[in-house]
């Protein structure tokens, strides 16, 4: 088996992921998640449907504009009949435009839906990738609060993109619209300054253009500070999150350490770094807010004293310079469009950004470690594991001589089918690294591992995990509730001391809350029966539970006399029960002043290249 371990360029470039990729790769990598998603085709679809929808409204909105003529016209000349006719004529232009904006309205939503869909779905399927969610744990800020970027960012995400989408294409068919009827409106109007006659034409256009360009110029000099205030706060929202969530898990540990105190600081702490990014973030908005609320109050004159000179040479009816000042005024929207959003644009970049740092470092994850020195793995024949002249590093380096660790004293061991084995040590080794190298997780070190077929393994760590649902789609976890018959179930139930839990299996219920730790691990031994495997690997499982548990689960694990079962720990009981051959492990001296780091279940700094082997809850 080629040996090409994984995982390293992810670890390495996390730190300069997210400033160093330009808006356009963030869009296109966005894009291609999209494109290649099953949701393409709604999405596609209600696009097409929602530009129609647009320029539809866009043509009753120059109709309207052209409304503004006759109608104010009619007012100047205080002609009844006119006036009530073009009120006629209004009530099927705005009832027309509101069946229209119902339309947009639903077709926005279900656009924003179906994005969600796509990338939420992309999201989870990077993210559940083959060992990336246990290697990504271990880098830094990008794995301690996965759940936010694939949840709240990526709803937000996919909202805020088809808002802003819409709304640009919305306004740019609005300026091509009314940009030609001002211009018209405008076109003739001769200027006499001191005796001298000019023209400008479409000089109104120019004005609109001047006014919103001046609005978008002071937005982005005084509201430049957003985009990263806004990244700033989601990432410390989410770090608060996080430890709400951490210290709510673990209260009981905390109570009874008289932790109160110690975790009310933290969180604390946590909630002040919130809140002096909101205090930011709040004088940034309300810098912004005296440009765009100052233009806004303005263009209620603007278009009128724009429009004055035409109107007070006789140039232009009373009921042309309302046409024109709703002309002006919807071009000057378009032209705006980018000033009135700034802010939310400035949080779309941010929240683009986090989501494409995110699976950007995912992808990444599969990139390969350059290391000196690597277990070799390879497949053996299927009735025996080989475990030659095997050493463990504590932690990653390019010189194992200065990463510490152990190695295995047999240096050339074969573990044939129907063994029962014990891999102990020293006191200072951390055993589990062992367990970790054998199951494909952590290659650093030396030696060659033969690996049985892994449709024949199983792989049991010492930290249960029970998963939400049903007790019996726990016990049948990772397979389908229906892997295994009701009768075989309850069996194994009986067996691994569960009897108050057989007329349960349907239930739904936080199993990982109702359950305590020795029962959470009985449901992975009950499941063993189930699953009979060919070979197991146990880290230290029955280390910590009681005695009458740890009777009940050795006596299980003698029903399974065919099974080749690798006991890495020093349980006492399984050395009495199974009287299995001892593997000794030897600690290595250290070069380096720097303590070795040592991998822990639930976390790892790389991949290995062994095949994906199964684990079960224990």
């Amino acid at each position: 088996m080629k040996n090409d371990v994984n995982g390293g360029k992810g670890i390495q470039s996390q730190e300069r992921v997210g400033y160093d990729l330009s808006l356009t790769y963030r869009l296109g990598v966005m894009f291609s998640a999209f494109w290649n998603s099953q949701v393409r085709g709604k999405v596609v679809g209600l696009a097409i449907l929602l530009v129609v929808i647009i320029l539809a409204t866009a043509y009753g909105q120059v109709i309207l504009n052209e409304w503004n003529a006759p109608f104010y016209d009619s007012l100047e000349r205080r002609d009844l009949g006119e006036f009530f006719r073009q009120l006629e004529v209004f009530a099927m232009i705005a009832g027309a435009l509101l069946l229209l904006n119902v339309l947009q309205a639903w077709l926005n939503q279900m656009t924003a839906l179906y994005m969600r869909e796509g990338l939420s779905r992309d999201l989870v399927d990077q993210w559940l990738e083959r060992k990336r969610a246990l290697k990504l744990s271990t880098i830094g800020i990008l794995g301690v609060n996965p759940d936010q970027r694939l949840h709240e960012d990526s709803r937000n995400l996919a909202e805020s993109t088809t808002n802003l989408a819409l709304g640009l294409l919305q306004s740019t068919i609005l300026l091509v619209s009314f940009i030609g009827v001002l211009w018209e409106l405008s076109s003739g109007f001769i200027f006499h300054i001191s005796g001298h006659s000019f023209t400008i034409p479409g000089y109104m256009v120019w004005a609109a253009i001047f006014y919103a360009a001046s609005a978008s110029l002071l937005s982005q000099v005084v509201g430049r500070k957003l985009v990263k205030l806004n990244a700033d706060r989601f990432s410390k929202e989410a770090e608060l999150r996080f430890a709400l969530m951490h210290a709510n898990e673990n209260m009981p540990a905390i109570t009874v350490a008289r932790g109160e105190e110690n975790e009310r600081k933290r969180i604390n702490g946590d909630i002040s770094n919130v809140l002096t990014v909101i205090k930011r973030l709040a004088m940034a908005n309300t810098n912004l807010t005296w440009v765009s609320a100052g233009y806004g109050w303005l263009v209620i004159v603007i278009p009128i004293i724009v429009a004055a000179p035409a109107y007070f040479s006789g140039g232009l009816t009373f009921g042309q310079l309302m046409m024109s000042v709703g002309a002006f005024n919807q071009v000057n929207t378009a032209l705006r469009w980018y000033v009135a959003n700034f802010g939310p644009i400035a949080e779309w970049r941010a929240t683009l950004m986090r989501v494409t740092d995110f699976r950007q470092a995912l992808q990444e994850m599969d990139d390969g470690f350059d290391l000196k020195d690597a277990i070799l793995y390879e497949e053996a024949a299927p009735d025996r594991l080989t475990l030659k002249d095997i050493v463990v590093a504590a932690k990653l380096g390019e010189d194992i001589d200065d990463c510490g660790g152990f190695r295995m004293r047999e240096t050339d061991v074969t573990i044939r089918v129907g063994e029962k084995v014990m891999i102990n040590g020293d006191h200072s080794v951390n055993r589990r690294l062992l367990f970790q190298a054998m199951a494909g997780l952590w290659p650093c070190g030396k030696g060659t591992i033969g690996l049985p077929p892994i449709d024949d393994m199983l792989f049991i760590p010492q930290v249960a995990y029970v998963p939400g649902g049903t007790l019996r789609e726990a016990i049948a976890f990772p397979e389908k509730p229906e892997a295994y018959d009701t009768a075989a179930v309850e069996a194994a139930l009986e067996a691994a001391g569960l009897h108050s839990l057989v007329g349960r299996l349907d239930s739904r219920a936080r199993w990982d809350k109702l359950l305590d730790a020795d029962e959470q691990k009985a449901i992975g031994f009950a499941r063993l029966l189930l699953v009979k495997p060919r070979w197991v690997v146990f880290d230290e499982v029955l280390e910590g539970m009681e005695p009458e548990w740890q009777h009940t689960m050795t006596k299980l694990l003698a029903t399974l006399p065919d099974t080749t079962m690798i006991y890495i720990g020093r349980s006492e009981t399984y050395l009495e029960a199974l009287h299995p051959r001892i593997l000794h492990l030897q600690a290595l001296p250290s070069k380096s002043e720097e303590e070795p780091v040592a991998f822990v279940a639930g976390s790892s700094a790389a991949a290995a290249p062994a095949p994906a082997l199964r684990s079960i809850p224990v």
